[in-house]
């Protein structure tokens, strides 16, 4: 009897072997023996890229000295030299559109993608946004290539098992396991995004940037990003930028856009503790709460006020800016929000336009070739186009510098300065700049603001 029960069970494992060999798992006994088959079903699709650019480097002894770097800054003849990057992306059509990382390609002058089996594509830069950290690329001369499906990040619960597929160290592919440890990480900064993030403690090491977090039916649920360390290692904190982001970018590389558009709020937020919560009138802390909004903003338009306090867009929880403006970007231009908020106390709602920032008044760029301190100057009248590009405080007004070169970047000028005042004369407009450039004095007293200073 007992061998009859042994040859049954052994009988059992060989079929359930054979099986996952062919089939992704769908129970949790099956998971348990292996991960093999969401991995052999995912990982063609796991690309390497090399990025290689051409950077300036200037010979000079004292550019790191804090008291002479001031005093030689000009000195020395730029040389160039050849930096690369290694990295990872991920397949995401048939064609080869691929997904990567925007720090993984930025400034390269040009990228190769090796595959699992080792075919090499040139690849172009179809969109590359530095806000969100995604960059899309088209491989050239390729067709029929596997490609991963994405799944909606929304679906996505903490305790979820997950992979992370990469190349780190530029040795080959490898894959990490872990699960889905946190979500809405939206805290500040991580690596180049600034955004709203999934937390896994799968390993995601150098090199895996780009690469993919694929749940356990072997779909995408995120772009693996950065890792939070203090000593180099994986510390299990690690972060994905969301498939749902993914998916928007996306869509605007397809329809042929060259830089991802925002859904513009126009308006300044800030994060609620409990002490500010209490003044608004809330029993605990949750919501954004509205400090200020432009003229023209579409939440103003919407009938909201400074001190409203935003819980939720489209049923999804707010807690903060990132988390707005992360739902905001998922939503799109053109699509309308539904919006909860609380006013002294009460429950509101309304149906906000998710809109393009406005390009009026017209920004009226120019570039100053008269002679004196802002020669080498390109300026714009700001509006709110202008101020969601240069990441101007939202309230901006008057005149922005886009540009700098020549004698007006030697002065120190710097883009994103806003010219206040030249020799105690307002600046409100593009041609007060070219009236103040066109006088005759030795003597220029010039007031500008630089980061709210």
């Amino acid at each position: 009897m007992k061998r009859l029960i042994l040859l049954a069970l052994s009988s059992l494992f060989i079929n359930i072997g054979a099986q996952a060999q062919n089939t992704v798992p769908d129970t949790t006994f099956q998971i348990k023996l292996s991960f093999a088959p969401v991995v052999k079903k995912t990982i063609p699709a796991v690309v390497n890229i090399y990025a290689k650019r051409v950077v300036e480097a200037q010979q000079n002894a004292f550019a790191h000295d804090p008291f002479f770097s001031d005093f030689f800054k000009n000195f020395g003849q730029p040389t160039q030299r050849v930096q690369n990057s290694l990295g990872s992306g991920v397949i995401l059509s048939s064609d080869g559109i691929v997904v990567s990382n925007f720090h993984v390609i930025a400034g390269a002058t040009d990228i190769r993608v090796v595959l699992q089996d080792r075919r090499e594509f040139d690849a172009q830069i179809l969109l590359a946004d530095e806000q969100s950290d995604l960059a899309v690329l088209k491989l050239t001369g390729v067709s029929d290539l596997p490609a991963l499906r994405l799944r909606a990040s929304s679906e996505v619960e903490v305790g979820d098992l997950v992979l992370a597929i990469g190349n780190p160290f530029g040795v080959g592919q490898t894959v990490s396991s872990g699960i889905i440890s946190g979500l809405a990480r939206s805290g500040g900064a991580v690596g180049n995004a600034r955004a709203y993030f999934l937390q896994t403690d799968a390993p995601i090491n150098p090199g895996n940037s780009g690469g993919a977090l694929v749940d356990m039916s072997g779909a995408l649920v995120g772009i693996n990003t950065a890792i939070l360390t203090r000593s180099g290692g994986s510390n299990g904190i690690g972060f994905a930028i969301p498939s749902d982001l993914v998916a928007a970018v996306l869509k605007q590389a397809q329809a042929g856009k060259t830089r991802f558009t925002r859904p513009w709020a126009g308006m300044i937020g800030q994060y609620l503790d409990a002490a500010l919560a209490q003044q608004f009138g809330l029993d605990r802390p949750e919501g954004m709460a509205v400090v200020d909004m432009h003229p023209e903003s579409p939440f103003r338009k919407a009938g909201l006020q400074a001190g409203d306090v935003v819980l939720s867009i489209n049923g999804n929880v707010v807690n903060g800016p990132a988390e707005m403006l992360y739902h905001m970007s998922v939503l799109g231009v053109g699509s309308n929000a539904n919006l909860v908020f609380v006013r002294k106390g009460i429950h509101h709602q309304a149906a906000v336009a998710m809109i393009e920032a406005p390009e009026e008044p017209a920004r009226a760029k120019q570039k100053i070739v008269i002679e004196g301190p802002f020669q080498g100057l390109t300026v714009s009248q700001i509006n709110p186009a202008v101020i969601a590009e240069i990441s101007l405080p939202t309230t901006a007004t008057g005149v922005v510098v886009a540009t700098v070169e020549g004698i007006s970047a030697q002065i120190g000028f710097r883009p994103g300065d806003i010219l206040v005042r030249v020799n105690n004369v307002p600046i409100a407009k593009v041609s007060d700049v070219l009236s103040a450039a066109n006088q005759r004095t030795r003597l220029w007293n010039i007031t500008i603001e630089r980061d709210g200073q």
